[in-house]
């Protein structure tokens, strides 16, 4: 099987230790390509160094997270870096394949959904721009995300959800707004998760695979640090939900990322 994990977070310091381990035994599983998000500044170099290294293997998003603008003065800063970046990337760089990621995260705070709200409107923009999709990040703000891409409608934003997490309703409504794909990660595995129906309801082109590493470990390895690895996991619970082989997934999924990421 040949695997892509659309949202992979390989450059974190979790993987200090075994990084290139850990990128050996996701190419082991079969996965050729980990594209791997921006957050902001303060992990730019541990990004671009990760995707020098691994050139063929490895590559960048660049974007602001919504989380990084909470409560940091420099936020205007941070937005205008992502701008420079995509307008030329840094030494070793050839490109970005998303503005990403970007979006809504209104768990920690809510007193900072005005900024969030600007900086997430701004990179679309740049993305229209760039001719790039956006790889959205939204938590507790599926009423606020969608509303926002009801704005956009009809100007040819595209892009993936990821770790999709609403309901079917959601998934339909936004299907609507622009050619998008829905990241489906670790949470699907999960004894009695939602998410699991809402992909039964899916359309098979509208699903990515990722693992959001270290994060959202799967079954059978929750609990423990996650890994692009494990994306094959994803992939068997999806085949399973869908009635269909897990190669036929792979294979469908694989198609889908390079349908909307740029360049992969």
């Amino acid at each position: 099987m040949k695997l892509i994990d659309t949202h992979s977070h390989l450059y974190d310091e979790a993987f200090d230790a075994d990084r290139d381990e850990a990128l050996a035994r996701a190419a082991a599983e079969g996965v050729g390509l980990l594209l791997l998000p921006a957050i902001d500044s303060e992990s730019h170099e541990r990004l671009f160094g990760l995707c020098r290294r691994h050139p063929q293997q490895c590559i960048p998003m660049m974007g602001l997270h919504p989380t990084s603008v909470n409560d940091n003065p420099r936020w205007r800063e941070e937005l205008a870096q992502v701008e420079r970046y995509l307008q030329t990337p840094p030494e070793g760089i050839t490109g970005f394949c998303a503005v990403g990621e970007i979006g809504l995260d209104l768990y920690w705070s809510r007193d900072f959904h005005g900024e969030q709200t600007e900086v997430f409107r701004r990179q679309i923009e740049l993305e229209l721009q760039y001719g790039l999709p956006i790889a959205v990040h939204t938590r507790d703000a599926w009423p606020e995300t969608v509303a926002l891409m009801r704005e956009f409608r009809g100007r040819g934003v595209r892009g993936v959800f990821h770790a999709y997490s609403d309901g079917a309703e959601t998934y339909r409504e936004l299907k609507q707004l622009g050619d998008f794909v829905f990241g489906i990660g670790g949470v699907v595995t999960f004894k009695k998760s939602r998410l699991a129906e809402v992909v039964r309801e899916m359309e098979l082109r509208d699903i990515v695979l990722e693992t959001d590493c270290p994060y959202l470990t799967p079954a059978p390895h929750r609990g423990e640090r996650n890994e692009s690895a494990y994306v094959r996991y994803v992939c068997e619970k999806v085949a399973e939900l869908k009635g269909l082989t897990p190669a036929e997934v792979a294979a469908a999924t694989t198609e889908n990322a390079k349908r909307i990421f740029k360049g992969i």
